[in-house]
């Protein structure tokens, strides 16, 4: 396939990734105001952000399962319209514990295309070329990330909130479209075998100890005995997990990838990129607008440095991967400048420039762009074309679960830290803020470590398709005919 073939077959993935993006982003800048209306609480607002993050963490090694076993383009299709429906629920909620459980439904829809979008991805290009095409990626993740805030302020202000859950629908109607009608992959032929039971325990597990996490500290003791139910329930339920996974014989993680060492430090980079990225950026807006004073349009406005940051650093970085083969030295870099960003923000209060914040936000958007879509790369590039989407949705899962915990952990420091503070609510969020930045920094180290003991090992040179076609058993020739 030459560039153009190819960005015509990407233009639906795009898209779809583009929806995912604006639905995790949307509706940020309009949580205060649905909290209010709709009589919640900080932990419901910690809750609406979680139970899709939460849902993608738990659906992406599904949906990635899925992606080796059947047609990944009717996959995606298949997320898109999950997500619809959980928007047009969402749009309706009359009540915090709906709109918990609608965004749970899209959390589920977004997991299909998190995943599958990458997996697709390496159908089509070889990894030497693919750092080039997943600029274009996180370029869209850029894009999105700073369309959604500033939509979801404008449509607040206007429109009012419910409007943020429709407006994510008209894209995914137009990438489902697309798809239909730019991707054609080779079908492929498996016995399918699911692991249901390794899927229902590991949600179970991953959910209560997120439960307790988010629960803990107020609405009861940190050692109590909901505590021990929570904890020792979670750690029960993931142990069986993993017990049924080395049993079955499509498990919904390969646990035979945790023997391959690149793949075992890019899942500890990513549980780190996952809590900085998610377990702060989520919390912003929300300084903006309570420690700030600003509407949620400024805010959304305001945020724009850290997508510069991100749009640049995944773009040109993409593409100086794919020109040299070499990604080892930028993804350290990331990590340095993720640390330094988030040390920085560290820094916040109710009086900080907001230059001098939009400086330390373009820092941890540069970290992102440079880590995100290199640590799949990375995986993609060390496991079997067989395990291409187990491994690529092993990435994703491990970030959405770093991210779910540290929206849940962070979240729970930042209300007990404006519980004990005093009447100023200003100073009690800007301080607030500030404390779970700091709390956020050293994670970036953690990820500089992991990359720092990985080995970089040349890029591949064959998409997908392929190695698929190689792969393939030759056909017998037909018989010749005679005419009579």
């Amino acid at each position: 396939m030459n560039h153009r073939q190819i960005l015509e077959a990407m233009s639906g993935l795009l898209l779809g990734m583009f929806v995912a993006i604006l639905s995790s982003t949307v509706v940020s800048t309009s949580l205060p105001r649905i909290v209010a209306d709709l009589g919640g609480s900080q932990s419901s607002y910690t809750w609406v952000v979680t139970a899709t993050l939460l849902a993608l963490t738990i659906s992406t090694p599904v949906w990635g399962k899925l992606a080796d076993l059947f047609d990944r383009k009717l996959l995606v299709q298949t997320g898109l319209a999950i997500f619809v429906f959980g928007s047009l629920l969402a749009g309706l909620s009359q009540s915090m514990g709906w709109l918990i459980a609608c965004r749970a439904v899209q959390g589920i829809g977004v997991g299909g295309m998190t995943a599958l979008v990458q997996v697709i991805l390496s159908d089509l290009v070889s990894p030497r070329e693919r750092g080039r095409y997943s600029g274009y990626l996180g370029a869209v993740f850029g894009v999105g990330t700073v369309a959604g805030p500033l939509l979801g302020g404008v449509l607040t202000d206007s429109a009012g909130w419910r409007a943020c859950f429709y407006v994510g629908v008209p894209f995914a109607v137009a990438a489902f479209v697309v798809l239909q009608r730019t991707l054609h992959l080779p079908r492929r032929r498996r016995e399918v075998s699911i692991d249901y039971w390794g899927a229902t325990l590991l949600a179970g597990g991953v959910s209560s100890l997120l439960i307790w996490v988010t629960l803990a500290g107020h609405s009861f003791a940190w050692v109590s005995w909901q505590t021990d139910v929570l904890v020792t329930g979670g750690f029960a339920l993931i142990a069986a997990a993993v017990v049924v996974m080395r049993r079955v014989r499509e498990p919904l993680i390969p646990l035979r990838l945790f023997r391959n060492r690149t793949v075992v430090l890019a899942v500890i980079a990513s549980v780190a990129v996952g809590i900085a990225m998610f377990g702060t950026t989520v919390f912003l807006t929300q300084y903006m607008q309570v420690a700030r004073g600003k509407s949620p349009t400024e805010s959304g406005l305001l945020t724009i440095p850290m997508v510069v940051g991100l749009f640049g650093a995944s773009t040109v970085i993409g593409r100086i991967v794919s020109t040299t083969g070499h990604y080892k030295r930028w993804m350290l870099l990331g990590s340095l400048s993720l640390t330094a960003g988030l040390a920085l923000m560290g820094t916040l209060d109710e009086r900080t420039s907001l230059v001098e914040l939009g400086a330390f936000m373009v820092f941890v958007g540069a970290g992102v762009g440079m880590l995100m879509q290199n640590l799949v790369l990375v995986v993609q590039n060390s496991v079997p074309q067989s395990d291409i989407g187990a491994g690529s949705s092993l990435i994703a899962f491990f970030r959405s679960l770093g991210g779910a915990i540290g929206v849940s952990v962070l979240g729970a420091i930042l209300a007990s830290r404006v519980a004990s503070s005093g009447p100023d609510m200003a100073h009690s969020y800007g301080s607030g803020i500030a404390e779970i930045f700091m709390v956020a920094a050293p994670l970036g180290l953690v990820a500089f470590v992991a990359l720092l003991l990985m080995r970089e090992t040349p890029l591949g040179q064959k998409s997908g398709i392929e190695i698929a076609r190689e792969q393939r058993p030759p056909q017998a020739p037909r018989p010749a005919t005679v005419e009579a």
